[in-house]
């Protein structure tokens, strides 16, 4: 009506000598002609958000059909793997040697499948990447966000950000021509005796790899705690530590364990760093200077080769894959009932 009325007084202006009745004639043309067009517009909006509604409701069934799709690929070959192997040795065997015959009359064409050793070393080094990035990561995402200045903080959270687009081959190479050796020499003048691939070297050089993954997801978590909350612990005359321990930790802490439990994953995942610093020996061990293998790489190793592909070797690798799902399924459910606590407690 608006634009109606403006168009109608501005005819009226440019011609006073035309009669009221050719007045109402063109000022209902013009109304028309607005009506019809806002009309117009309203219908074809409609349309563009109908269209891009369908648009992103066919983008989800898209990523769960390829999610559904990825996981019945794993199953199936993994049940033909067990159609080989039986289900309480693959699960319960404390020996990993997949050494299958290439052909029928070779020799040694039995093999052993015991997961327990692989899953033992992924284990290991993923702990003890954690207990290097964990205390690293959180405290420096604390000091970014509560104790750095501007300057400091634009100047040194871009430089802990760029040791996430390092690849991984580098860091393979760090960890074997530099901190290996370090620690061999260290170990050496302590009297102990380090290998020359061990679980220690693989787990630390991992640990440093995935520290910006906690330290920046941390970071912008805690700064999305209300300032509210720690004006009034100050107000109640709280120091910053005991505000930053009793109040925005906790309020924090769901988006903190999602950054814990990436890194997790970003651990259990890495292929290269152990390939290159912790070897391919499937040993059942929890001393961390000693070789030991995961599963990523020995999924790696099972698929490369001239084996065939519908052997126990080959499959093997679908296995171990399906398991490596069914254990990361488990830690996140874990994940999401300690967020879905903590976050009851403190919304």
């Amino acid at each position: 009506m608006k634009v109606y009325r403006k168009l109608a007084k501005s005819f009226y202006r440019k011609e006073k000598c035309i009669h009221t009745d050719e007045q109402a004639f063109v000022s209902a043309g013009l109304g028309g002609y607005v009506a019809v067009r806002n009309g117009i517009v309203k219908g074809s909006r409609k349309q563009l958000e109908g269209v891009i509604k369908c648009l992103l409701a066919a983008c989800a069934f898209v990523a769960v059909l390829t999610t559904v799709g990825i996981v019945l690929s794993v199953v199936f070959e993994a049940l033909r793997f067990f159609h080989k192997v039986p289900v309480q040795d693959f699960l319960l065997g404390l020996k990993w040697s997949p050494q299958t015959a290439i052909r029928v009359d070779q020799v040694g064409s039995s093999g052993a499948f015991g997961a327990i050793p692989v899953f033992a070393g992924t284990l290991l080094i993923a702990l003890i990447a954690m207990l290097v990035s964990v205390p690293l990561g959180l405290m420096s995402a604390i000091f970014l966000s509560e104790y750095a200045s501007r300057k400091v903080r634009t100047v040194v959270k871009p430089l802990l950000e760029i040791l996430a687009g390092i690849p991984t081959v580098v860091y393979g190479f760090f960890a074997a021509l530099t901190v290996a050796p370090l620690l061999r020499g260290l170990g050496r003048s302590l009297g102990l005796d380090i290998a020359s691939e061990s679980a220690l070297v693989a787990g630390l050089v991992m640990g440093v790899m995935i520290i910006p993954f906690i330290s920046s997801i941390s970071d912008d978590v805690i700064n999305a705690v209300p300032q509210s909350l720690r004006d009034g612990s100050y107000g109640l005359g709280a120091t910053r530590s005991e505000t930053i321990c009793k109040v925005v930790l906790p309020a924090a802490l769901p988006g903190i364990v999602s950054g814990i439990l990436l890194a997790v994953s970003r651990a259990v995942g890495e292929t290269m760093i152990v390939v290159m610093a912790a070897g391919l020996s499937a040993n059942l061990t929890a001393n961390p200077l000693e070789a030991v293998t995961t599963v990523t790489v020995q999924i790696v190793t099972l698929l490369v080769g001239d084996q065939e592909f519908d052997s126990a070797k080959t499959l093997a690798a679908f296995a171990l894959g399906l398991l490596l799902f069914i254990v990361t399924l488990i830690l996140n459910i874990v994940a999401l009932q300690i967020v879905k606590k903590y976050r009851e407690q403190y919304d």
